[in-house]
């Protein structure tokens, strides 16, 4: 029942992280963003550095671990209440720097003190600008990690597909298997077709799309001929090439001219005479429960708009990143050592740093830093799409996001890996990730 609670806990967590930081960010500006997350960064740093610190089943441990456990649902809004308060409404300035040499000038500081460490003082300028710079640098580190963890998984998946295969109904499996393969590179082929009829796509950019396709396709075709892949790793490795170019290629927001097609499909759906869309007996049901909806309490209406609000903040590429990203993180992290050491019953257990194998250790920390790590990666996609003006003030969904330079590097990146992968396997099925399994 224990595992229970943690689900619900973790989820809470989550969609609290999730709503809060774009709503510190569009509420009152990018410092403010910028001093919240930095300070839920270091309250789950030093959350996770206590419980690495102290020995594992101390009462230290549990006491201090439990005491932080229980603060965080009063320090993570007294965090974003005090961030709002002290850092709202800044400059359209994105530019720290000559935001804080040119402020520092201007502001009237009347001690020593307050020019240092008060409000819009050079310790607050330097630590706020140090952590914008920060995020900024590490976007790259983060989007090579995204492929080195997608390969892994997909590394994993393939050998738990040839363990499904070669443990008994092998037949059953395999047609399994070859349906969800093919799903997948259905699904990624529509994605090319959108692809094909973006306006903005040059002819240099074609070119790129054309020989990254074709490096994917031709890898894919190698593994499955040679007996070193197999479907499942073939297309999730060319779906995940897919998805990648697409990012770099849209925001997954209507272009102009779609925009205006749908208008005018509304328009004249309008002009048409109205006729029920499902039969009667399902619009009654529908008509029912929009009735029950607006018979709610005020207070659970009221919460389900402030929802709805907080989520329209987002942009869907940074929803749809972050939520990709946790999930390969996640797995790269704990799922994938857990059933390399000891199968699926190790799910539900703390990462472990006593581990032979450096790979695991490295994978155990990062694990234990998790909340810390994600914090930087979700404001780092935020960042990524906050724009200021004079006239307009700012918003979280119409920056440029950049960085397409190191996507394609991580494309290339995540390529050339499985090929080496490809080139220093072998056909042996029994992998070491599930050779130790027991198949009756």
């Amino acid at each position: 029942m224990w595992w229970f609670f943690r689900i619900v806990s973790s989820s809470i967590f989550l969609l609290t992280i999730i709503l809060s930081i774009p709503i510190s960010f569009d509420v009152g500006g990018r410092d403010t963003g910028l001093a919240y997350s930095l300070a839920l960064f270091g309250f789950y740093f030093v959350y996770s550095a206590a419980k690495l610190a102290t020995p594992e089943k101390s009462r230290m441990r549990w006491a201090l671990t439990s005491v932080l456990q229980t603060s965080q649902w009063v320090v993570v809004p007294a965090l974003l209440i005090w961030s709002l308060h002290n850092f709202a409404v800044d400059a359209s300035s994105t530019d720290w720097v000559s935001r804080t040499i040119g402020g520092l000038g201007h502001r009237k500081h009347t001690t020593w003190t307050d020019w240092i460490f008060g409000n819009g003082g050079l310790v607050e300028s330097v630590t706020l600008g140090g952590w914008d710079k920060t995020l900024s640098y590490s976007s790259p580190v983060f989007q090579l990690a995204e492929g080195f963890c997608t390969l892994l998984v997909i590394q994993a998946a393939g050998q738990i597909s040839r363990w499904l295969v070669n443990r008994g109904r092998s037949d059953t499996w395999v047609l399994l298997l070859l349906i969800f393969s093919a799903s997948i590179i259905a699904s990624a082929v529509y994605f090319l077709w959108r692809m094909a009829l973006f306006p903005s796509i040059s002819n240099l950019d074609a070119t790129l799309i054309g020989v990254t396709v074709t490096s994917a396709v031709f890898l894919c075709a190698i593994g499955i001929g040679t007996g070193r892949g197999n479907p499942v790793e073939s297309s999730l490795l060319f779906a995940y090439v897919v998805l990648c170019v697409y990012q770099i290629f849209t925001d997954y927001i209507q272009s102009p001219e779609a925009q205006a097609a749908a208008q005018a499909a509304q328009e004249q759906a309008a002009n048409q005479p109205e006729f029920p869309p499902l039969p009667p007996i399902i619009m009654a049901s529908y008509s029912t429960f929009l009735h029950l909806l607006g018979s709610l309490p005020s207070a659970v209406y009221s919460s389900l708009s402030f929802l709805y609000a907080a989520f329209q903040t987002i942009a869907p590429s940074v929803m749809i990143s972050l939520i990709y990203r946790i999930i390969v993180f996640y797995c790269a992290t704990r799922i994938i050592p857990a059933v390399r050491e000891s199968g699926a019953r190790a799910l539900m257990e703390e990462p472990s740093l006593d581990d032979s194998d450096g790979a695991n250790r490295l994978l155990g920390v990062l694990s234990w830093f998790s909340p810390s790590i994600l914090i930087a990666v979700y404001t780092s996609l935020l960042l990524q799409h906050f724009s200021a003006s004079d006239n307009e003030g700012w918003t979280l969904r119409d920056g440029d996001a950049g960085g397409n330079t190191w996507r394609w590097i991580n494309v290339a990146a995540t390529i050339s890996l499985y090929a080496i992968e490809l080139y220093l396997g072998s056909e042996d099925t029994d992998s070491g990730m599930v050779s130790h399994w027991k198949t009756d």
